[in-house]
């Protein structure tokens, strides 16, 4: 029988509406250079997704509703897809630059797909400069998370120039039908019967942690009520660390959004970052964090809009084998931490961060976030969409959950491959909403960078590339607080008889004796992790050291 649509996956689609759009998406940049016979053809890309199929199962899942929204809608199997209609062709006007691709590809993410169809689209942009190109992707958020997305994503790809041969195997089950209308309806009317009892597991297991849960935790007494019923409980919920009350500030990016996008994008070194985490003790992660509370003070500083308290983050956190069954397309739940944009130095904003950040790994550790997959659970599924869209607008209005979106999602640090063209970069995009705010940055790491999407509302942040020139230079703030890197070590010096065939240079080295490489000089910088007491936050304005040579020009 075909896979139900879990309580948890369908609130992504209650709150759909023409501007709260509810897919992710993916920016694949190719270089085809290398590639025998130039850049792949849709028609190649239609060919590798019909035998790699299999391996993306939401690639051909279909929503059926039940009638009367008794019930949550069900994922049904099509034996055959319209990769006509899905897998569209375009190309950018010249100059095929950064920011025309950037345009191009925030229209396409400002529509919404269609529900009668599998629910994704896969657009093949030609026109780059330098030959390139570039493959736009959106999944809807019902159907994958974050870590599947790329998951399908990768059907898409190979390890090497060459293409794999996959076939589906052998034994391939039939494709999973809805149930008839009547046996939806039944069950529907047994969900609908069964809810009183939902309703009590929701009040035993989830009242003692609403401080945790989104815009929940914003209202007054909420986490005196969790407190006090945690005392009452389990002693493992009394021992939960308490997390602080998150007041969320007005920004120029809260309230309703509009239905169009801005979209930027811009890649940074892992390797540094890697440096700048060991330097001062703390994650990537924490790094990756300052450096967004840096780049929104920055932004924030310039339109003399910076709130005297932290802004709230969301944060997506992975859930992998803590599902309360096997239907949760999303193994991904949401929680907050504050993102010290009020502190004006520099290090103590990155000691802040891991603070922050190693709360709430304590809150999660002591009692796992498996429990929000049922929090859906309590209200029946006729009354879902219209109490979270009724939510949204009440939240957006007076009392937002957040003020954006951060998220950190890990991939392969190893070149990946679209039908022999070479994947030089995969910058992530994700959803904003009138709850979460007008802002969602995304990070993906792959092949030694972190690749950064900022997805904008187009008016209330129309200068989004000054985001990612405001997070190159925070990369060189912290860089120049941890020291100066390490020299590369000199290469070992040949020994032996000359061969046959070697390089007129190997071999007066080796005649020599003289090495090319020149003594590493010693470090005179301050010890990682101490402020200098000099911030460039005191006017405000980014370190020259790493700025861009334009602004707004993507990385790469």
């Amino acid at each position: 029988m075909a896979q139900q649509v879990s309580a948890f996956d369908a609130q992504f689609l209650n709150f759909e509406t023409p501007t709260n759009l509810a897919h992710i998406a993916a920016l694949t940049i190719l270089d085809p250079s290398d590639r025998p016979g130039g850049a792949p053809a849709r028609e190649e890309l239609i060919e590798l997704l019909r035998r790699r199929l299999h391996l993306a199962p939401p690639l051909r899942r279909r929503l059926v509703e039940v009638p009367f929204g008794l019930d949550h809608p069900y994922w049904a199997e099509d034996r055959e897809v319209d990769f006509d209609y899905h897998v569209r062709e375009l190309a950018l006007p010249p100059p095929g630059d950064g920011h025309k691709l950037a345009e191009q590809v925030a229209r396409l993410h400002g529509r919404r797909l269609d529900r009668g169809r599998p629910l994704w689209e896969l657009y093949l942009i030609h026109g780059l400069a330098e030959g390139r190109m570039a493959i736009y992707t959106k999944v809807h958020h019902a159907a994958v998370d974050g870590v599947t997305g790329a998951e399908v994503l990768a059907a898409l790809m190979d390890f090497g120039p060459q293409v794999s041969d996959t076939p589906p195997p052998g034994d391939a089950a039939e494709p999973q039908r809805a149930p008839d209308v009547l046996e939806m309806v039944v069950r529907g009317v047994a969900r609908v019967l069964d809810n009183p009892l939902a309703l009590l597991r929701f009040v035993a297991e989830a009242v003692p942690r609403l401080d945790e849960v989104p815009f929940v935790a914003q209202l007054p007494g909420v986490g005196r009520v969790s407190r006090f019923v945690r005392g009452i409980g389990p002693d493992t919920d009394v021992n939960l660390p308490e997390l602080p009350r998150m007041v969320v500030p007005r920004t120029p990016f809260s309230g309703p959004i509009s239905e169009h996008r801005r979209f930027a994008f811009g890649e940074l070194p892992l390797d540094e970052v890697k440096r700048i985490k060991n330097a001062f003790g703390v994650t990537v992660n924490d790094v990756v964090m300052a450096m967004c509370a840096t780049a929104l003070r920055r932004w924030l500083v310039s339109r003399d809009e910076l709130p005297r308290q932290p802004l709230v983050a969301g944060i997506p956190v992975s859930t992998r084998g803590q599902a309360f069954n096997g239907s949760a397309a999303n193994e991904v739940m949401l929680t907050m931490t504050t993102l010290p944009t009020n502190v004006a130095d520099p290090g103590e904003r990155l000691r802040s961060v891991n603070r922050s950040m190693r709360l709430v790994k304590e809150r999660l550790a002591a009692a796992p976030a498996a429990w929000l997959l049922e929090f859906s659970q309590a209200m029946p599924a006729a009354l879902s969409a219209l109490a979270a869209r009724s939510a949204f607008r009440i939240a957006s209005r007076r009392a937002p959950a957040m003020n954006l979106m951060i998220s950190n999602v890990p991939g392969p640090q190893s070149p990946l491959y679209v039908s022999g063209a070479r994947v030089v970069a995969l910058h992530p995009m994700s959803v904003i909403t009138d709850v979460s705010g007008g802002v969602n940055i995304t990070v993906f790491s792959y092949d030694g960078r972190l690749d950064f999407g900022i997805v904008a509302d187009r008016e209330m942040v129309p200068d989004v590339w000054n985001l990612i020139d405001y997070l190159r230079d925070s990369l060189a703030e912290y860089g120049a607080m941890a020291g100066p890197a390490e020299p590369p070590a000199p290469e070992p010096r040949r020994r032996g008889k000359k061969a046959a065939g070697k390089a007129t240079e190997e071999v007066t080295e080796q005649a020599t004796g003289k090495s090319t490489e020149k003594a590493a000089g010693k470090s005179t910088g301050k010890p990682p992790g101490k402020s200098t007491g000099k911030s460039t936050e005191k006017t405000e304005r980014p370190p020259k050291a790493g700025r861009s040579t334009r602004a707004g020009r993507p990385a790469g």
